[in-house]
């Protein structure tokens, strides 16, 4: 079973991602980590300055790769007071 450590280092040669992108990518959804926690992460388990990454960063870390290569979804619009919202399928009589 990969562990989340596992899971990122893999994203991360997937694609071509280096330290700094990767804090970038956390920045987007307004994670902060150092590029020594960072680093941390992907040491070897063996290695005595390893951290295990928690599901918070993994998930931290897919919403702002979403952000990344895709943008940040447009707000969505909202109706004017007293304007009448029909749904897409209805039109209006008139």
């Amino acid at each position: 079973m990969l562990s989340n450590n596992d899971i990122l280092k893999k994203l991360r040669v997937a694609l071509s991602l280096r330290n700094d992108d990767i804090i970038e990518i956390l920045k987007l959804v307004d994670f902060e980590i150092s590029k020594g926690a960072l680093g941390d992460l992907f040491r070897n388990a063996d290695h005595p300055g390893y951290e295990e990454a928690g599901d918070q960063i993994l998930r931290n870390f897919l919403n702002g790769l979403i952000i990344y290569k895709r943008g940040k979804l447009p707000e969505p619009k909202t109706a004017i007071k007293g304007d009448p919202v029909l749904p897409k399928d209805k039109k209006s009589k008139g």
